[in-house]
């Protein structure tokens, strides 16, 4: 019997690289699902035609919010959910539910710090009832940026602080959902900690600059809302200081989205996502300008076993536009792990203590992406 995944959205930004990566996978039958069949069709082209690629893939119209899941999981009976589909700060678990009610694990790219944060509450109990797995946040964050800190935390008698910034090229892809996820906390009150306290800081202000290795060079960054403000604090707390930021290559973008930060800082301005795909456009006004090289970052500040000062950064680089390929290897590792016995887990929860970094930087191997460790005086 073939390993049989349902991708919904598959067609999209992170949807299509997952599907051309699981679909180098012998035996396995994958469901491409949208609701834009005429996509999917056009994704399962492009997939068969890379010789790497000897799964069977399937094209299906299906909006994962309507009444044909239940139809479609019910009919296909597939052993693993991945839902692409965000942005997930609006969505409720109604899909998660069904895929587990259906016997399917689940796994989703969610970075929304509310929605990722009642997960487990919501799904725990049937995710075991049913001894299968739940997994959200299997992305970028929490999901590396977890990995990261678990694989140099042993460097530390003491962990003080994290700091996290992430910035895409200006010419690499984006979606639409990202962008939405972006615009939903600009200007927004969210939760840093600072001298061991939680404070409360504006989406897109706090601004700085990282310096990253080339071609990526100095970037502006600005605060940023994930799962990792809430997980972290009680992971790896007390910390003195937990900071994420984001930032974009472009200053006239960058600093566009600060000023709009402002505006709905002061109540001129609402919900900055409902205009998220008029922004999208008006982004792409500039798509030929910047570089499709971007990075992220993880320091890590606090003391070692004879209580000296330490500070170590890990650096991730991506070239020629492989950026998202980070976003989607979570899902990709975690998808394999299941299909062949290496994940036993089961329950719900946010993606951690599901893979180690070298399974995750061994899965990026083919792409113009590099990785590097250093220590700062």
């Amino acid at each position: 019997m073939p390993w049989t995944i349902l991708l919904i959205g598959a067609y999209g930004l992170f949807g299509a690289r997952i599907t051309a990566r699981l679909a180098r996978e012998t035996g396995w039958r994958l469901l491409l699902a949208g609701r834009d069949v005429a996509k999917a069709e056009v994704l399962a082209d492009h997939c068969r035609a890379d010789a790497r690629s000897v799964a069977e893939l399937v094209p299906l119209a299906l909006d994962a919010q309507s009444t044909g899941l239940a139809t479609l999981l019910a009919r296909e009976r597939p052993q693993l959910v991945i839902h692409c589909a965000g942005p997930f700060q609006r969505q409720g678990y109604a899909v998660a539910q069904q895929c587990l009610e259906a016997g399917a694990h689940y796994l989703d790219l969610a970075d929304g710090r509310d929605y990722v944060n009642g997960f487990a509450a919501a799904l725990d109990a049937t995710a075991r009832e049913s001894r299968l797995l739940a997994v959200t946040g299997a992305s970028t964050v929490p999901g590396l940026s977890a990995a990261v800190i678990d694989h140099y935390r042993g460097q530390f008698g003491q962990l003080d602080g994290i700091d996290i910034g992430i910035s895409p090229g200006n010419r690499t892809e984006r979606g639409l959902a990202t962008v939405a996820a972006i615009l939903s906390y600009v200007g927004r009150r969210l939760p840093w900690r600072e001298h061991g306290s939680e404070v409360a800081v504006h989406g897109w202000q706090q601004l700085q600059r990282h310096r990253y290795p080339p071609p990526v060079g100095s970037r502006w960054l600005a605060a940023c809302d994930v799962p990792d403000l809430a997980l972290f604090a009680q992971r790896y707390g007390p910390l003195e200081h937990l900071r994420f930021r984001a930032g974009l290559e472009l200053r006239r973008l960058h600093f566009g989205l600060w000023l709009l930060s402002w505006l709905v800082r002061g109540g001129m301005v609402g919900d900055l996502a409902r205009h998220a795909a008029i922004l999208k456009r008006a982004s792409e006004w500039f798509t030929h300008a910047g570089s499709d090289a971007g990075a992220m970052h993880v320091t890590l500040s606090g003391t070692d076993a004879s209580g000296c000062h330490r500070q170590l950064t890990w650096e991730i680089v991506a070239r020629d536009g492989d950026g998202p390929e980070i976003p989607a290897t979570a899902a990709v590792v975690i998808a394999r792990k299941l299909a062949y016995g290496e994940l036993q887990a089961s329950g719900a929860a946010a993606c951690v203590d599901l893979f180690t970094l070298s399974e995750f930087t061994e899965s990026l191997d083919g792409f113009a992406i590099d990785t590097r460790f250093r220590l700062s005086p």
